[in-house]
């Protein structure tokens, strides 16, 4: 249900007598459940609104006649609440992160609405049939889940739930329905890789193109595990065989169907694959051919740049995870040979916050950031800028994994001068190495 808290102006609700304080109950008799049922209703140019009068609390059906696409001139309270997390998966990252973060970081969100709205996956576990066939009905696609594996016991296993095992007939539901579907499966050594995998793979495949791909990601493990399952870190060996029974299974199928984590590509030490093998770059968020769209970018930007784009000669340390370190020497060195007066250097900061396990630059925090400047400065003498990730901050907040402020940060560290690539892209990075300030 939806109260209403404002009527605009010489709007359809307005002409049709809708009153601030009124509560909208179904659309064509399907309950309303959120404004994701009020967005779909009004996309269509006849509709009927069931609406509960806020002073007599009778329901009234009022029939809507409108052109496709126009605004009813509704807008609603705020109400709805986060669907959190119902399993106790194996390798939960929330699990094992520290105390003292930011609080929003511990939510365990498992929501089906923001898997359309934001691109969150979810595991479906906490879905009926009646919200599946919701998904079906108002059309919301792509939506992002995590599968892990279609093995109904092992997956009852690990996200240590026992609704965990219909998950392929959820899929199904899905891509009958004609939603896009994007699966992810995050990798358990020993447990859902190899033939359970090669299973998964295909099983899913069954449905393509609407399930139209599975990112396979490796367990971000943290030194706060005590208590919890014993998880085996990924080494060079294990990452190069997984990419090699990923690359087998792909040519089986006749497609790219599955899509390998850059991190397996930086622990096998091996190139990342091309950027066409992405697409449309759909699981990205996943960190998969982020490194590819991001030195692409870079090269395409450092071409254009002029070599005298710099007024004077400036240091600039661009911070980042040890992984990203290994992938972007090249680019860095590029970038100082075609801009004269930059000397640009990696600055690989060891995550000592969640463990040496961990070694993305989006999961580095300020107090780690912040010890590696003093210790470079202590160390290695001074720098003209300091040029961070914008993702080790959180969107449109200055604000890093542990809460230190950016402002804090330079106030840490006596420095001003740090620059953040807002773009989170390769254009971003060269924008800054070749900016006049």
């Amino acid at each position: 249900m939806l109260k209403i808290t404002k009527v605009r102006k010489k709007s359809i609700a307005a002409s049709l007598g809708f009153e601030i304080g009124d509560i909208v109950t179904a659309f064509d008799g399907e309950r309303c459940v959120d404004e994701l049922d009020y967005l779909y209703a009004t996309s269509k140019a006849n509709f009927t609104v069931s609406v509960q009068d806020s002073r007599t609390g009778k329901t009234a059906e009022i029939a809507v006649e409108k052109s496709e696409g126009e605004d009813l001139g509704l807008e609603f309270e705020k109400e709805q609440k986060i669907r959190t997390c119902h399993n106790r998966c194996v390798f939960c990252f929330v699990d094992q992160m520290p105390k003292a973060m930011r609080e929003s970081l511990y939510v365990k969100d498992d929501d089906y609405t923001m898997s359309f709205a934001c691109g969150n996956f979810v595991t479906l576990t906490n879905v009926t049939e009646e919200e599946l066939a919701r998904i079906v009905r108002l059309q919301l696609s792509p939506m992002y889940v995590s599968v892990h594996t279609t093995n109904p016991e092992l997956r009852v296993k690990l996200l240590r739930n026992r609704h965990a095992g219909k998950i392929l007939q959820q899929i199904e539901t899905l891509a009958q329905g004609g939603i896009t579907v994007h699966c992810q499966a995050v990798l358990v050594p020993n447990e859902n890789d190899g033939e359970e995998l090669r299973r998964t793979a295909k099983e899913l495949f069954a449905y393509y193109p609407n399930v139209r791909d599975l990112a396979c990601v490796p367990t971000g493990l943290t030194k706060y595990r005590d208590g919890l399952t014993k998880i085996p870190d990924i080494d060079k060996e294990y990452s190069a065989r997984t990419l090699d029974l990923i690359d087998e299974i792909n040519a089986e199928l006749g497609v790219d169907f599955l899509l390998p984590a850059d991190e397996y590509f930086v622990r096998a030490e091996r190139e990342m694959k091309p950027i066409a093998f992405y697409g449309d770059f759909s699981q990205i968020e996943n960190g998969i051919g982020m490194t590819s769209k991001f030195l692409a970018e870079a090269n395409a930007a450092l071409s254009a740049v002029k070599p005298k784009s710099l007024k004077r000669a400036k240091k600039s340390l661009l911070v980042c995870g040890e992984s990203a370190a290994k992938t972007l020497a090249g680019l860095v060195e590029k970038c100082n040979e075609k801009i004269d007066g930059l000397h640009a250097e990696l600055l690989p900061v060891k995550n000592e916050f969640f463990g040496e396990t961990v070694t993305c630059t989006g999961l580095l925090t300020g107090q780690d950031i912040a010890k590696a400047l003093q210790n470079y400065k202590e160390e290695r003498g001074s720098f003209d800028e300091v040029v961070l990730a914008g993702n080790t901050m959180k969107e449109f907040e200055d604000v890093f994994l542990c809460g230190t402020t950016l402002k804090q940060l330079k106030k840490q560290i006596r420095f001003a001068n740090i620059r953040v690539n807002r773009r989170n892209d390769g254009f971003g990075l060269i924008e800054i190495l070749s900016s006049k300030k």
